[in-house]
């Protein structure tokens, strides 16, 4: 009797500040999970962000709604590793850990396209695609516009189906889902005392005001 071949296991990676997550995350890294067919997608809040302002929201705060807006999907799950290492959170540094502890299986590194399009900013951003692929999420209607240098490597490496097994090295452009959220736009509601409902799940609106979190200095 022949055995089955053993499929590795293809990991989606979402990082960002999750200030607080929203639907804009969750839905983006569930479709990701879904069209690339992969086991799972991490969700890896950064402690340090290196190109952002400092977070509103302590780190215990942020991994707890992450937590609660993913209990019950089985595909997401909540990766704190960052909030673990000191100093800036550099992707690079999270995808060599991600590496060590998954040598062989596929990793997805999912950004968005403004993300994407300030790649070349990012610390030892040509040594990402030699730790995992990269998905570039963009909604249908949306042109991806790079300099020069970024969409010869873009074409340069741009996935063909036949290499969703490759464990890294391609660029994988995906449509998905447009929702008009940010993060920012809900601190600005929740200061301005507004509802936020319909913007993120219920669970993390009730953390939010449990924790009183992103309320105006003025209140």
């Amino acid at each position: 009797m022949v055995k089955s071949e053993h499929k590795t296991e293809a990991i989606g990676i979402l990082g960002g500040t999750f200030d607080p997550v929203h639907f804009g995350h969750l839905r983006s890294a569930l479709e990701v999970c879904q069209q690339l067919e992969l086991n799972h997608v991490r969700l890896i809040p950064c402690a340090i962000p290196p190109h952002r302002q400092p977070t509103m929201a302590s780190a215990d705060a942020r991994r707890l709604m992450l937590e609660i807006a993913v209990k019950y999907v089985p595909q997401l799950t909540v990766d704190d590793r960052e909030l673990h290492r000191e100093g800036p959170s550099f992707s690079v540094d999270t995808l060599l850990s991600l590496r060590e502890q998954f040598v062989n299986n596929p990793l997805f590194l999912i950004l968005g396209t403004d993300a994407f399009r300030n790649i070349s900013s990012w610390s030892r951003w040509q040594q990402i695609l030699q730790l995992a692929h990269i998905v570039v999420v963009q909604r249908p209607d949306e042109t991806l516009d790079m300099h020069e240098e970024l969409e010869v490597w873009y074409h340069q490496n741009l996935a063909q189906a036949e290499d969703r097994q490759l464990s890294s090295g391609k660029i994988w452009p995906l449509n998905v889902t447009p929702m008009a959220i940010s993060a920012t736009q809900i601190r600005d509601e929740l200061s301005a005392g507004n509802p936020v409902n319909f913007l993120l799940p219920d669970s993390v609106i009730a953390v939010i005001e449990q924790l009183e979190l992103y309320q105006s200095k003025k209140q």
